[in-house]
């Protein structure tokens, strides 16, 4: 009936798959979960070799590293039911009729695709972590991911996230953006999971980085557009204005007075809007547009 994946890359998996499978059984379920660490090299892989120990659950681990939505590919090519339930590994239920809610509409779906949501806890983190906190209650909280997505295996197999993409960032959108344009309807419910993992607000800007590197590789070779990303909106239409190098400029100018914001107690998601597009024009401009 349901396959669950879960992508792993230096976390700890087990209690979620504890969780999951006390779920799955009490509601009757027939299930297996999957888990994948990522070559991440983590001692947290001892830990999870204890999910090899629990009914119908399985733990592996790539000898390298594939990226996320490789990773993924990897986890449905080797599920054997119908229905797949994406999970991050640093998610968690919010309430003990999690899985039910899936397997209800499992029994009834009329759609291929469901979106449960993501919500992170109220209390406030330390400001080494309060960047990711703010973003992610402001914006993840209100956008449609695939940390938390229940969808018909036919249907990702056909459109499986685009290989071409090793690195973090925006693999989703593009994955959304494929489904989209075949004419794909993503339901969103109430279903949601906590986001746990809150990285450093300096490993969150790296990770940024990295991830619109991975947004200029995928606007040049024509795979998404303005439609499906604010960023390249507006810097087209700085591009329209001759703007560009004098975005750039501005970037590298306030660069450190910017992340000095970004990484204080009170961090600035406007600034943080005009951190992210001055870095792609400034990528932009270093590869001479």
């Amino acid at each position: 009936m349901l396959s669950i994946l879960i992508p792993v890359y230096n976390y700890n998996a087990l209690p979620l798959v504890i969780e999951l499978v006390k779920q799955c059984n009490f509601n009757g379920i027939t299930f297996e979960i999957l888990c994948q660490d990522d070559a991440s090299n983590s001692q947290e892989n001892i830990l999870n070799q204890e999910i090899n120990l629990i009914s119908n659950s399985s733990f592996f681990i790539n000898e390298t590293n594939l990226g996320r939505g490789k990773n993924i590919n990897s986890l449905a090519l080797k599920a054997k039911y119908n229905w797949l339930l994406i999970l991050d590994c640093d998610t968690f239920p919010t309430a003990n009729n999690f899985i039910k809610k899936y397997a209800d509409l499992i029994s009834t779906a009329t759609k291929n695709i469901f979106f449960g949501g993501i919500i992170y806890e109220d209390k406030k983190p330390e400001k080494e972590q309060l960047l990711r906190w703010i973003y992610g209650k402001k914006r993840e909280a209100v956008s449609v991911l695939t940390s938390n997505l229940l969808i018909k295996k036919e249907v990702f197999l056909q459109y499986p996230f685009d290989e071409s993409i090793t690195k973090y960032g925006y693999e989703d959108l593009l994955f959304f953006s494929v489904l989209k344009s075949n004419h794909f309807q993503v339901l969103q419910i109430n279903n949601p999971t906590y986001h746990l993992n809150l990285e450093t607000s300096i490993l969150f800007l790296k990770k940024t980085k990295t991830a619109l590197e991975n947004l200029v590789f995928l606007y040049n070779s024509r795979k998404i557009s303005k439609e499906e990303s604010k960023i390249i909106k507006a810097f087209e239409l700085l591009k329209k204005l001759k703007l560009i190098r004098f975005s750039a400029f501005l970037f590298n100018t306030n660069q450190k007075k910017i992340e000095r914001n970004l990484l204080s107690q009170k961090p600035s998601l406007l600034l943080f809007d005009l951190y992210k597009l001055g870095y792609f024009c400034n990528l932009k401009t270093i590869a001479k547009i």
